[in-house]
């Protein structure tokens, strides 16, 4: 497994390529200020980025609904970002992938009170070696899914579907889950007590053979999310957008997180408690076979490869 310098990689800051390094944001730009900025990541399969479009277009979207202007058409910034992937595609191993990541702010602030945007916006966009070795072995034995005190913000005052990199709550949430167990992956409800999202990724629960996970009502429209729909629907499974409750996660058969990085990650307990039989389920399993066939690669043997020997 490759692990190059970061010197040696490029990442594209406003309009130049500079050394990872060298690359440098204003104090007073909008994302340091307000933690006002949007995002994305995409992850490489074979060093081909998968469903970027997908990716650009909610970013597009969530650039819109923040009213962050660009300055670029979609088209445009694919290009600058297909240009940042080749540039760095020599850090990579024969067996690595990568995370293709955008941070987009309105740019640097002007004193008063307004946080219209006055000045072109803060566009960032870097790879960065995917390490898969903190989930590898969540696919085997599965993790512990825990819910936080933490509730989602509503929709009201931000909704989710905008992705954007203002992730106190989250970050609070996954560190409330961790005081019950320092490896737990969280599962944060909405102020209803329906199940809304992980900090970094969907929630899904396998019940009487249905994939089931929250509408987009509460947690982010996830790409994994949408790629995991498509997978049941070709091999066959039914798949149901609902809401759901701590008793269904409870009494699921199977439950799993998708997120970009690790794909789908089993989750075997919840809240202490077995879900199902407490082993990683064939819904599951048959799912991330799928998932594998579609992107011509092993995934959990990708993860399992990078484990030290």
């Amino acid at each position: 497994m490759s692990d190059p310098a970061t010197a040696s990689r490029l990442v594209y800051l406003s309009g130049e390529l500079v050394p990872e390094s060298e690359a440098k944001v204003s104090i007073f730009d909008s994302a340091v200020m307000l933690g006002d900025s949007v995002t994305e990541s995409t992850r490489t399969f074979r060093h081909e980025p998968f469903r970027l479009d997908d990716h650009i277009t909610r970013l597009f979207r969530s650039m819109k609904v923040a009213r962050i202007n660009p300055g670029q058409s979609a088209e445009e910034l694919t290009r600058i970002t297909l240009d940042v992937l080749d540039a760095n595609r020599s850090a990579m191993g024969d067996d690595d992938d990568c995370w293709i990541v955008h941070n987009i702010s309105r740019g640097l602030l002007r004193p008063g009170p307004s946080v219209s945007q006055t000045n072109p916006a803060t566009i960032m966009i870097f790879t960065n070696h995917l390490d898969l070795r903190g989930w590898a072995k969540y696919y085997q034995e599965g993790c512990h899914a825990v819910t936080p005190m933490s509730r989602a913000i509503p929709a009201q005052s931000l909704d989710a579907r905008i992705k954007n990199r203002s992730r106190l709550s989250y970050t609070i949430a996954d560190a409330e889950a961790r005081l019950v167990d320092p490896e737990a992956q969280c599962v944060i409800l909405d102020v209803d007590g329906y199940v809304s999202e992980n900090k970094g990724g969907n929630v899904f629960a396998v019940i009487n053979g249905e994939v089931c996970t929250p509408t987009t009502e509460n947690c982010l429209d996830g790409i994994s999310r949408q790629t995991v729909l498509e997978l049941a629907r070709a091999v066959g499974l039914p798949s149901r957008e609902c809401r759901l409750q701590m008793y269904d996660l409870y009494s699921a058969d199977e439950v799993f997180f998708t997120s970009t990085p690790y794909c789908i990650m089993p989750a075997t307990r919840f809240n202490g408690l077995p879900v199902g039989n407490g082993q990683v389920g064939s819904v599951t399993r048959q799912l991330l076979t799928a998932w594998s066939d579609l992107v011509g690669m092993d995934i959990v043997g990708q993860a399992q490869r990078q484990m030290p020997e």
